[in-house]
């Protein structure tokens, strides 16, 4: 005999599953529209309004501009205790466009708010879709958890599109320099002693973290790009300017890297004469910790849509400021796959199929997936008491203090 709760669990994903099969041809939509006009990190104003148009015109109660973000938003639909976000991405990739699929991701969180708003009031809970730029690059979630938009929530779920479907995948915890380098310009022939070149330092910063990577330990990793060492062949470089992202398993080796690294950019400077300026350039991106009842919901949810997820446990992805989402809160972060005939991540053959029919099929998929496991939180009462529990845990700290 089938229980009450099954049948209004099963009720409720019937009902959400309608929803947002219903918003289909519009859901397919917006991705196209979103992928057709890429903008890159806090310049996204025509996605954001697209997605907020769409969210209020289905009835949410829209923000635009929260926590000092020109394109951040929030919709909210419902008034339940159990407060769920769907995270919205839409920043692209500059000169090769949605090269990450942020178009699927976006438009899929937005087909999951949908559903769970049709069975919002007959479950208890408050739907939060919450706009977040600059994943690419400051981090927006992260600025966003900072600013509170994140308190009242329990729980934190999106896919992000890829070319295969898997879960429970961890991410390297990352942060970045902006590093400069100024010295003293002099003529390159008539008294270069009289010069401190900067360009030397920016080279002399390069070859030190090259040689260091040899004593890097697995899964830390260390990129840099050069924007400017000198003008002019005949005159001593008198600035030069870099930036150095660090990658590593979690922050407690992120911040032993940046130790390792920052004397090599020191050492630099010591060499030279040159004087070193040195800012962080965004929030540092914590390593994903997935929710283990999250992601078994997610995975029971997507092979009922025939998927098969490969579980990823115990390896990494690249990196994610769902990163520190996931250290505050139970949060999500799976990846839909379609075909991309080997194309991967951050390549303009990537950006090609985040258009195509597989793509189109992602944004409906994760839509219903997502929605389900909001569905499954919501309907199980002690996975839904465990998340409020950790709620009110987290209150007397919501000035911050412990976030990651």
């Amino acid at each position: 005999m089938t229980s009450p709760a099954a049948t209004t669990r099963q009720r409720a994903r019937t009902v959400a599953t309608d929803a947002v099969r219903a918003h289909a041809r519009d859901l397919v939509a917006l991705s196209h529209s979103l992928h057709a006009e890429p903008e890159t990190a806090m310049r996204e104003h025509k996605s954001a309004t697209k997605i907020a148009l769409l969210a209020e015109d289905a009835g949410f109660d829209v923000a635009r501009g929260v926590a000092g973000l020109p394109t951040a938003f929030v919709a909210t639909h419902g008034s339940g205790e159990l407060v769920v976000a769907l995270c919205a991405e839409y920043d692209a990739l500059p000169g090769i466009g949605h090269a990450c699929g942020h178009n699927v991701n976006g438009a899929a969180s937005v087909g999951a708010a949908l559903g769970l708003a049709a069975v919002a009031e007959r479950l208890g809970i408050t739907v939060k879709l919450i706009g977040t730029p600059a994943e690419e690059d400051i981090g927006g979630k992260t600025l966003l958890l900072d600013a509170g938009v994140f308190d009242d929530v329990a729980a934190a779920f999106m896919v992000h599109a890829a070319p295969e479907d898997s879960v429970g995948a961890s991410s390297l915890a990352v942060g970045a320099w902006d590093v400069s380098y100024t010295g003293k310009p002099a003529h390159a022939a008539l008294a270069p002693w009289e010069g401190v070149n900067a360009l030397d330092a920016i080279t002399l910063a390069h070859t030190a973290v090259g040689l260091l990577r040899q004593q890097l330990p697995p899964g830390t990793l260390v990129h840099d790009v050069v924007f400017e060492a000198g003008h002019a062949v005949n005159v001593i470089p008198g600035t030069a300017r870099a930036r150095y992202e660090l990658r590593a398993r979690t922050t407690e080796d992120l911040a032993r890297a940046r130790h390792r690294v920052r004397a090599c950019l020191d050492a630099a400077a010591l060499a030279t004469g040159a004087e070193l300026d040195l800012t962080e350039h965004g929030a540092d991106f914590a390593d994903v910790r997935q929710d283990e009842f999250l992601t078994a919901a997610y995975t029971r949810a997507a092979r009922s849509l025939g998927r098969d997820p490969v579980d990823r446990r115990g390896e990494v992805m690249a990196s994610t400021d769902m990163g520190n989402v996931s250290h505050v809160l139970p949060a999500l972060h799976p990846t839909i796959g379609y075909d991309t005939e080997g194309a991967r991540h951050h390549t303009a053959p990537f950006a090609r199929y985040g258009n195509s029919p597989g793509a189109d099929r992602a944004v409906l998929d994760g839509a219903i997936a997502l929605a389900h496991v909001g569905v499954e939180l919501a309907t199980d009462p002690a996975q839904r008491g465990r998340c409020l529990d950790l709620l009110t845990a987290r209150r007397p700290a919501s000035d911050g203090a412990s976030r990651a």
